[in-house]
C-alpha cells in the first residue's frame, strides 16, 4: 500500500440512509480496516456490532471509583468515630454499621460517577475542540440528515486509490479527501456572511 500524504486525514463518503451506512460499516470491518468511524444524526441499532466494538472499558473505571468511594467512606468513619474522637452515641459501639450505611452509599455512588466520567473522557480523548472532519463542507449535515463514513489514512490497509474505489463500490457518495489543515481542503467550510 502506498504511503498517504502527511497532512491527509482520510477519505470521507456520504451514504443515502442509516441502513446503507450500517451495511457499509459491516463491509469495511470485514475487510480488516481498524481506523475508521461513522457519523450519523442518531444512534443506529447494530452499529457497534457492525464496527466490531468490544465491551466498553468505562465500567472498569466505574468499578474502581465505586471501590475507592466505599474504602474512603469506611476509613473516614472508622478513623473519626473509633480512633480520632471516640464517642459513645446512644449506647452504640464506636464504629456502628447502621448509621454508616448512608455515608457508604453516598460516597460509593459519588466516586462511581466521577470514575465513569473520567474513564469516558480518557478513553474517548475528550475534550477535543477540533477534528479534521470539520474541514469537510458536507459534514455539517451529520447532525441533521447526513450519514458519513471516514477511513483514516493511518490505517495499515488504507490506500487512496483502493479506498476511493472501495467506498464507491459500497454505495458511498460525494467521496472527498479530508486534510488535517483546512487550507488544503478542496471544499473547505466557509463561514457564512450576512449580506
Amino acid at each position: 500500500m502506498s504511503q498517504p500524504t502527511s497532512s491527509l486525514f482520510g477519505l470521507g463518503a456520504e451514504f443515502s440512509s442509516a441502513g446503507a451506512l450500517l451495511e457499509a460499516a459491516k463491509k469495511i470491518h470485514s475487510l480488516g480496516f481498524r481506523k475508521w468511524d461513522v457519523y450519523s444524526p442518531f444512534p443506529i441499532h447494530g452499529m457497534d456490532h457492525a464496527m466490531g466494538f468490544k465491551r466498553s472499558r468505562v465500567s472498569l473505571f466505574s468499578l474502581i471509583g465505586g471501590c475507592t468511594g466505599l474504602s474512603v467512606a469506611f476509613i473516614l468513619i472508622y478513623y473519626t468515630s473509633a480512633i480520632n474522637y471516640p464517642l459513645i452515641v446512644q449506647g452504640k459501639p464506636y464504629f456502628a454499621l447502621e448509621p454508616s450505611l448512608p455515608i457508604f452509599f453516598e460516597l460509593t455512588i459519588l466516586l462511581t460517577a466521577f470514575g465513569t466520567v473520567l474513564g469516558l473522557l480518557l478513553l474517548t480523548l475528550l475534550p477535543r475542540l477540533h477534528h479534521p472532519v470539520f474541514n469537510w463542507d458536507r459534514f455539517q449535515r451529520a447532525t441533521d440528515d447526513g450519514f458519513f463514513l471516514v477511513l483514516e489514512s493511518t490505517d495499515p490497509r488504507f490506500d487512496t486509490t483502493f479506498s476511493r474505489q472501495l467506498l464507491q463500490g459500497i454505495g458511498g457518495l460525494h467521496i472527498t479527501e479530508i486534510f488535517q489543515d483546512p487550507e488544503e481542503s478542496p471544499n473547505p467550510v466557509r463561514p457564512e456572511t450576512s449580506s
